[in-house]
């Protein structure tokens, strides 16, 4: 059983321009089945400096970061795990005693990913997307062993980035660009809705692919998601990524691995 909050309590949060409710969810859920010391909550900003030096000097034990602090915390963190380092980005921030490390578990969620899921790194792939998810998912392809790919961003000089750092091309549209794998990696079908506007990739795209890979998580179930399920694709979703990266968090704070069993109950949970 979860001891009552006291003053040995553990806090950790998150800051984000909206936040959500899934982090809290998922790590208070855990906290109670594994009768851990530990409370979560999810927090807005507009003093990033005071925010993270608050983590400091309450010695809050950790917090996630999104968008926009996800590269505006660095330079307020004491170091960077070799995760965000690379990636100039960070998602989690870790506090040993007033000493604030940064990593990035989108990526290494990712890289588990491409694991479990058996995926050959000698599938091609299109990836559509040149901000910091796409940075990590691209990053994760390149340090699985990707090797062809191309990046498909309007921004041209963001993607052009992005490709190069990678070792990957860059188009500026899809067009009529083929490939084994194809990943969503921008906010193109967060609505949720049926329109043809809201397919990451073009019907044909999707037909001539064998795995789709979309990192919108809510909802999870896109229309690039729907589109895919019903050519018979193999789909890897945004519910899968929350749910590793969010894992990948929670241990780092309380140093425990939860069962299987006990994360599907808290992702379910969490998505209730």
């Amino acid at each position: 059983m979860k001891p009552p909050i006291g003053r040995d309590t553990q806090l950790c949060m998150s800051l984000s321009a909206r936040p959500g409710n899934f982090g809290s969810r998922f790590h208070n859920h855990l906290y109670e089945a594994l009768g851990l010391d530990y409370v979560y909550k999810a927090f807005s900003t507009r003093d990033l400096a005071a925010a993270i030096g608050g983590i400091r000097a309450l010695n809050i034990r950790g917090c996630a970061i999104s968008m926009p602090f996800k590269e505006a915390c660095i330079p307020l963190l004491d170091s960077l795990a070799t995760s965000a380092d690379v990636l100039g980005s960070v998602n989690t921030i870790v506090n040993d005693a007033g000493h604030l490390r940064g990593y990035n578990t989108d990526y290494v969620a990712i890289v588990k990913l491409l694991e479990r899921n058996g995926i050959s790194p000698q599938t091609s792939f299109v990836l559509r997307g040149s901000g910091g998810m796409a940075k990590a998912v691209a990053s994760a392809l390149r340090d699985s062993g990707f090797g062809e790919g191309t990046i498909v961003a309007r921004n041209e000089a963001a993607g052009r980035r992005l490709a190069m750092s990678c070792g990957y091309r860059w188009q500026a549209e899809s067009g009529d660009l083929h490939a084994a794998m194809l990943v969503n990696v921008t906010p193109v079908g967060m609505a949720g809705g049926d329109e043809s506007e809201d397919l990451a990739f073009d019907e044909a795209a999707i037909d001539a692919a064998d795995i789709a890979f979309d990192v919108v998580a809510l909802p999870s179930e896109t229309p690039f998601v729907r589109a895919a399920r019903s050519c018979g694709k193999r789909v890897i979703t945004g519910a899968d990524v929350i749910v590793l990266q969010a894992l990948e968090q929670f241990v780092l704070y309380t140093g425990v691995l939860p069962s299987a069993e006990q994360v599907r109950r808290a992702a379910e949970f969490a998505r209730g």
